[in-house]
């Protein structure tokens, strides 16, 4: 008689929300759950409606079992054998790397204080109870650290919308777009780099509703092919000029309401200048070419942009006509050098002709949505900082290199100059060390250097480009493995749970496990949990939520006893932005100095940099651009070697304006692009098998600029300028403009012995230069050349 089988267990279905990585969206799963083990994804089964539509997964949250059960997964901790960077390491026990690290917190901290310890940005794990801010607290407790503001996603975006608006919630409720009759996604791609879950879903009701949806952008991305009725390409970093062109056409065409203008708006012309500035340029006098004698014409910008004059002018007519009208900003244009011009000018575009404060409409900018500007990011409490001053997040090697030097012109802020360089760097969830950081090769210089950084902790999933440069590496938790909770991206009116469904493998930790366990090493262990552990907070967090958010919020009890998974807040009367200025701007101004909508910006007036930070928005030709203005022996701080210059690669020329081309255009003459991919979240996901294979890694190459190479589609190609090269297999496809080449962003950097990258990390090529008023990366500001390589897969 055969002994009798155990019964398998039963298939739990668990929704959860998708594991958070800064994706551009916050989604619900159904995880099958068996024998311990997350066998299936699904995504969300909920009731769908308008007022509060499923939050339905992409590829990245359905694929995520295979990075889940990555045979790569950091297990154990690990100490650093080998040179930073090699990836030699050998294992030890949790007691001897907390121990470790408490050593060298405490040394550092008595020989250099608090401002040499950094948390550096980053946002791979990134719910409540998981990532960088867990680690941001403990510092706090522990007298803080040096701090950061600003993100590598929006520096522009957040520093000029409010220069015009003096707010960045700018933007309607989402289910407001279905009134919107012209929708211009201008270098926006929802489809693959979402900006709130469900975004393409309201562009296509809106679409399906009667909206004209153009899409201006150098790729014909999957949102161009999926969402818009025209696509028009247009040169990277050249949008301001046909911004500009098109309110050159709206003025001299007479489709402005000068009246209106007047009423709300502060420097559109002589009679509405800033008192004490009448004498100033005016940004009708600037379109018209008043003082530098250029009109800013149609036929101006079709030299510049490469879309046509008639195209141009045709685009402005419709946005001011075809009312109401929505011009939806991108990020990617504006992490480019200049990248604030392009912010304010779209913004003012929205202002003159009154596409704002009305349903359908959109006042352009960051567009936070009203009333109250949706999620929170953020209610974990991570405490004040004790160390006042702050950096660019953009500007952390500037200050391993030279933090003591660094002052206001640098970005610092909370304080006159920094009293100390980094020396020792806690990274979180994070590969913007290596991999996320521009100039790679730099990146890597800085940190193999130990008298630069003493100490480098790293805690992740994965060695990971930056995590193979740590001196201890921690195996940090995935977020299906211990318990969180979010809320929903930029554009928020929701809850997601997310209940630990599996134990961890290893000997792996939650990211606030790790830190409270070090904060008791550290001698405030009892300040920092409060008593609580991750699940405890949980309910903290949806206490604060209901406080100050959602009243009706479930408790975290019910959440788990009727598998929730999500708690929607339905939006049946969407929030218009500045409805209320527009109605009476005397009784609601604006946050501005003035009270109106700033064309003419007195705060950059007073920054007194008019060739870089001018007052009004204008096209500023990038110092790395196919017209040839490049000086590329100080573009950058690196040269062709990957040796460090000593000079500020901002301060070490004059200006873009009077940049010598000493380099020819023909060395460098593509315009490179890296756009953000389905294959993965930021960095996270290079190493996902089922990504890969659906969206491979590969530079996108036009037809015409392929043949001139003698590449055909599948080529290994060559990809270099003077900060590094790569080699990639080539997608020859007309689906980008001429003259410039795609590198989706993200990929692992792998450099062989001689420095040359096989992972196609775009990285490798970009400049850690920043924009000037923002000090934000400009990284998809790249000159680079593209060649044949002989082996062909």
């Amino acid at each position: 008689m055969k002994a009798s089988q155990p019964s398998p267990s039963p298939v739990q279905k668990i929704r959860t929300g998708c594991p958070a990585h800064n994706c551009g969206g916050r989604c619900l799963l159904i995880a099958h759950v068996e024998n311990g083990r997350i066998t299936r994804l699904d995504t969300d089964d909920r009731p769908d409606s308008l007022a509060a539509p499923q939050l339905r997964a992409c590829p990245r949250g359905r694929a995520y079992l295979r990075r889940q059960y990555h045979p790569d997964r950091l297990l154990y901790p690990l100490r650093r054998t080998g040179q930073r960077g090699n990836g030699e390491f050998e294992r030890i026990s949790w007691d001897e790397a907390l121990d470790t690290l408490a050593v060298q917190f405490e040394r550092v901290k008595a020989q250099y204080g608090n401002q040499a310890l950094f948390v550096p940005y980053g946002t791979g794990s990134y719910n409540q109870l998981n990532g960088s801010h867990v680690a941001r607290r403990l510092m706090n407790l522990y007298g803080g650290c040096l701090g950061i503001y600003n993100s590598y996603s929006w520096a522009a975006i957040n520093a000029a919308t409010p220069t015009v608006w003096g707010t960045l919630v700018t933007g309607n409720q989402r289910q407001d777009w279905l009134n919107s009759r012209l929708i211009l996604m201008w270098g926006w791609n929802p489809a693959e780099m979402r900006d709130g879950t469900n975004s393409d879903y309201f562009l296509k009701l809106a679409r399906q509703n009667g909206a004209k949806i153009v899409c201006i952008d150098p790729r014909h991305s999957l949102s161009a092919a999926a969402l818009a009725d025209e696509w028009i390409p247009i040169r990277p970093g050249t949008d301001a000029a046909m911004m500009t062109a098109m309110a050159y056409v709206m003025l001299t065409e007479g489709l402005l309401d000068i009246h209106f203008i007047h009423k709300y708006c502060l420097g559109w012309d002589a009679a509405t200048m800033p008192p004490g500035l009448e004498g100033e340029e005016s940004y009708s006098d600037y379109l018209l070419g008043a003082r530098d004698g250029t009109p800013k014409t149609p036929a101006w910008a079709e030299a510049i942009t490469a879309v046509p004059a008639q195209t141009i002018a045709r685009i402005a007519r419709e946005y001011a006509t075809r009312k109401p009208a929505m011009l939806y900003q991108g990020y990617g244009m504006q992490r480019r050098a200049y990248g604030e011009q392009v912010v304010r000018a779209g913004a003012v575009l929205s202002a003159i002709t009154g596409n704002f404060g009305i349903p359908g409409g959109w006042a352009s900018g960051l567009g936070l949505q009203a009333p109250d500007g949706g999620g929170k990011w953020t209610v974990f409490p991570l405490g004040e900082n004790p160390v006042e001053a702050a950096i660019p997040v953009f500007l952390w090697t500037e200050a391993v290199l030279r933090g003591k030097e660094m002052t206001a012109a640098d970005g610092v802020i909370g304080a006159p100059r920094l009293e100390s360089d980094i020396k020792l760097i806690y990274a979180v969830a994070t590969n913007c060390l290596i991999n996320q950081h521009a100039n790679v090769n730099r990146s890597a210089q800085i940190l193999r250097d130990e008298s630069k950084v003493e100490f480098l902790v790293v805690q992740d999933n994965f060695l990971t480009p930056t995590a193979r440069f740590a001196d201890i590496v921690l195996p940090a938790c995935t977020q299906f493995e211990t318990w969180g909770v979010e809320d929903g991206w930029k554009y928020s009116d929701e809850v997601i749970l997310q209940p630990k469904l599996v134990e961890p493998p290893g000997e792996c930790k939650s990211d606030y496990q790790i830190c409270a366990e070090l904060a008791e090493r550290l001698g405030i262990g009892a300040a920092f949990t409060e008593g609580r552990d991750e699940k405890a907070w949980v309910e903290y967090c949806l206490s604060v939520w209901r406080e100050t958010r959602f009243p009706d919020l479930p408790t975290l009890d019910e959440f788990i006893e009727q598998n929730l998974g999500a708690w929607s807040k339905p939006v049946t009367k969407p929030a218009i932005a500045f409805e209320d200025f527009l109605r009476d701007p005397e009784q609601f101004p604006l946050k501005t100095p003035s009270g109106k909508i700033e064309i003419f910006s007195t705060l950059l007036y007073d920054r007194h940099n008019p060739a870089e930070i001018p007052p009004i928005p204008k096209y500023i030709q990038e110092w790395e651009s196919p017209f040839g203005k490049w000086n590329a022996d100080n573009a950058d701080s690196t040269d062709s070697r990957g040796e460090i210059k000593k000079e500020n690669p901002r301060t070490s020329e004059k200006s873009a304006q009077s940049a010598s081309c000493s380099t020819p255009l023909q060395k460098y003459p593509l315009q490179a692009i890296g756009h953000h991919t389905l294959a993965r979240v930021h960095s996270t996901h290079a190493n996902n098998d089922w990504l890969e294979e659906a969206f491979p890694q590969r530079v996108f190459i036009n037809p015409i600029d392929a043949a001139e190479r003698g590449i055909r589609d599948g080529d290994l190609v060559r990809v270099w300028n003077e900060r590094g090269e790569l080699v990639l297999p080539a997608r020859v496809t007309p689906r980008i403009l001429p003259g410039v080449v795609d590198i989706p962003q993200g990929a692992w950097w792998s450099p062989n012995q001689d420095g040359v990258d096989f992972g196609g990390c775009i990285n490798v090529l970009t400049s850690e230069r920043w924009t000037p008023f923002a000090f934000g990366t400009a990284q998809h500001t790249i000159m680079v050349q593209v060649e044949k390589q002989d082996t062909r897969i």
